[in-house]
This record gives C-alpha cells, sequence and structure tokens, in this order.
C-alpha cells in the first residue's frame, strides 16, 4: 500500500527511544567483521532482535547452505499456524504411518500406527528433533509430506526467504534442499510470533509415552537452553555435510535476540559462539515496547460493510531498539491510515502502517497494520435499515 493512495488521515509523536543502529533493520547493520567476529569458526551466521527484526551482526548471511533439522523450524511454523486458525488442535491424535516410522536419525521411534497427540508430537519434534514426527505431522496436515514441503517453499517465498528451498519436512540429506542464515532468522523470527512455542522449544526435559511401560525420555537437543540465562529455543541441526548448526533464542527483560551459525565444527564452538553473541547484544542493547501484539492502534471505517467499523492492530509486538545509555530524541513516530475502505475487509488486509523515521526524513522502521477480524460485506436490506436509520435520527 503506497502512501500517495491514501486518504491521509495521520498524527506525528515524538519517540525518546530508538538508536540509529535500529536504522539498519532493512539495511547491512553490523560493522565489517574485521571489526566484530563473534562466529569466526561458523560458516555463516547472523544475529538479530527479534521486535524490529534489527540485523545486529552477520557473516556470509545469504549464502545457501544445508540446514540440516533446523528445516524443522518451519515445520513448527506451519504446526502453529495451523493451530491458530483452528485446523488443528494441540490434544488431536495424530496416526504415524510406515513411512514416517522408518525416518532414520534423530526420532522418538514411532511405530507404523501408533497415535499421539500433537502436542506430544511438537515435544518430539522440538525438544527431540524427531524426523519420524515430523514427517507423521506433515501427513497429518497436508496428506502426503511431499504437499506438505510444497506449503512449506511457498510460506518461504512468501516470507521473502529468497535462499531457500525444502525438499522434506526433517532436513535429512537432500540435493536441492537449503537456505542460509538470513533466511533462518527469518523464519524463526516468525515462529517466535506464536509464543506458545517455546514452551515446546524452551523445555529441557520431558516425557512421551508418560503412561506406558516404558515411558520415553526427552532431552534437548540445545544445551543452551539449561546453561545460558533466558534462552528458550529453537533449534539445533547437524549432517556431515551440514556440520552443527543452531538457530538460538533468548529473551531478558523485553529483549529477544535469535542467534543462528551454521557449518560449525562442534557442538562447543556452536554454543560458545552463539553465547558471544548473546552476551554482545545484551550487553550493549535495550529494547522499549510501543505496542503488544494485538493491541488497538486505530478505528477504521468499513463503507458497506456488516459492521460500520473495525478495530486496527499490531500483528505483533512492536518495539524501539537503542544502545545502552544512548539518548535518541530525534526519532519520530508516524502512523498512516486509510480513512475508511470498502468491505469486505479481510484480516490480512494491510490497512495502514506505523513509521519511525528520523527528523530529518529518513525511514528506519516500518510495521503493516491489520483489521482485527474480518468484514463481510452487507447485504442490500442491512444497507437500507442503516440508512433509514439515520434519516430518521437526523430528523
Amino acid at each position: 500500500m503506497k502512501r500517495i493512495g491514501y486518504l491521509a488521515s495521520c498524527f506525528i509523536l515524538c519517540v525518546n527511544i530508538f538508536s540509529p543502529l535500529g536504522a539498519l533493520a532493512k539495511e547491512k547493520a553490523a560493522p565489517p567483521n574485521s571489526e566484530m567476529n563473534f562466529a569466526p569458526h561458523a560458516s555463516a551466521a547472523i544475529m538479530m532482535e527479534a521486535d524490529t527484526g534489527t540485523v545486529l551482526y552477520e557473516k556470509n548471511a545469504h549464502e545457501r547452505m544445508p540446514p540440516a533439522s533446523i528445516t524443522k523450524v518451519m515445520t513448527m511454523l506451519l504446526i502453529m499456524e495451523a493451530v491458530e486458525r483452528g485446523e488443528l488442535k494441540l490434544t488431536d491424535k495424530v496416526r504415524t504411518s510406515e513411512r514416517a516410522a522408518s525416518m532414520g536419525g534423530s526420532q522418538i521411534f514411532l511405530q507404523p500406527g501408533e497415535e499421539m497427540t500433537v502436542e506430544d508430537m511438537l515435544k518430539g519434534i522440538a525438544i527431540a528433533s524427531g524426523n519420524d514426527a515430523s514427517v507423521a505431522m506433515a501427513e497429518h496436515l497436508a496428506g502426503t509430506e511431499e504437499s506438505f514441503v510444497n506449503r512449506m517453499n511457498e510460506r518461504a517465498k512468501q516470507l521473502g526467504m529468497k535462499n531457500t528451498h525444502f525438499v522434506n519436512s526433517n532436513g535429512l540429506p537432500a540435493e536441492n534442499h537449503y537456505s542460509s542464515a538470513a533466511d533462518i532468522a527469518i523464519m524463526s523470527r516468525e515462529l517466535l510470533k506464536h509464543e506458545g512455542i517455546t514452551k515446546f522449544t524452551g523445555t529441557y526435559q520431558d516425557y512421551l509415552r508418560k503412561d506406558s511401560a516404558s515411558p520415553f525420555w526427552l532431552v534437548n537437543t540445545n544445551r543452551l537452553v539449561r546453561f545460558y540465562e533466558g534462552v528458550d529455543g529453537l533449534k539445533t541441526g547437524y549432517t556431515s555435510e551440514a556440520k552443527y548448526c543452531l538457530t538460538a533464542t533468548a529473551k531478558r527483560d523485553n529483549m529477544r535476540i535469535i542467534a543462528v551459525v551454521m557449518g560449525e565444527p562442534d557442538v562447543k564452538t556452536r554454543n560458545s559462539e552463539v553465547s558471544t553473541m548473546f552476551n554482545y547484544a545484551f550487553t550493549h542493547f535495550q529494547v522499549m515496547p510501543m505496542y503488544k501484539k494485538g493491541e488497538q492502534v486505530e478505528v477504521l471505517t468499513v463503507d458497506k460493510g456488516q459492521s460500520p467499523k473495525v478495530n486496527v492492530v499490531t500483528p505483533h509486538a512492536v518495539s524501539l531498539l537503542m544502545k545502552k545509555g544512548e539518548s535518541a530524541d530525534t526519532y519520530t513516530k508516524e502512523i498512516v491510515m486509510n480513512r475508511s475502505v470498502n468491505a469486505p475487509v479481510s484480516k490480512d488486509q494491510v490497512v495502514g502502517h506505523i513509521f519511525i523515521r528520523t527528523k530529518d526524513g529518513r525511514e528506519v522502521n516500518r510495521i503493516d497494520l491489520y483489521p482485527e477480524q474480518q468484514v463481510n460485506k452487507a447485504s442490500m436490506w442491512e444497507i437500507l435499515k442503516r440508512t433509514t436509520k439515520s434519516v430518521l435520527i437526523g430528523y
């Protein structure tokens, strides 16, 4: 939606908190690697602040590489989105096919015909990196893993992941299966918008088949969940080709950081370099929340809608990133809205933006705004009744 087409209803509020580094959210945010080389042993790496999407560090971040089990971030994202749409419940039973049960590598040893709830399957994927659980969920949601993988690639395209192509749902070695550190950060950030996911990714140990004669012990493949303060996810990966990979996230106070490394030589180095990135971010930066997820920003008039007005809300938490100890009163916030739209209006229709700019007018961040709910077009009878009522009130 371009500003030129707006029937402008704007207001500008001065914001006392923001960082010049945040201005680089859509640009290269990090100084040259010679100045900040937090991941010297990684083939690729990136560090991002989750709310604003600001990149704090990157190294070969757009190079295509095998992602191994980090692939499962997209699998979990599609599961969580299906739950949010009401197409799937955590209590639903998922039946394991022979094909799903035959997956090698990391697994929760599902048996053909065995049933588990979606919640337990998610535990198996998030905590134990179960290849069998990933395929079972893919088949449950899309009929076949191939159809599910098509959904994965379509979702990657929607998210702007330009250097990603999936061939399977679990990350087992396959030709033409690749991603990049930057794309992994993008899908990790999207998954974290589903706040319930960290219930699974942030659990260090749990059990499956608790009520059976042989409960299955789960231990998180991401040891930072236990050993680094604030880490509550997200996904490890390893194959002989990909080496040791990790997309990790940690939250302290109001700030959440995502750190991705690919091609590390061993687990110890992988965890150490991710910890170094976290240490830098939490030492030097902080965020100030502006809006909560789903918070009302404006009210939109809907012409010929079943409801004449609808609240306009933020799709996710909106924060401002600043360097610790830095004063940044040179930024402004501007809300630009359509005054009205014609029905029907869908929940995924962008109806306005929040712009963050420097006082010289340079845009540093833009947040899309959406209707709180869908508004269908009113019937002719509803419009007639509404018009008649307005006329009578006028008299």
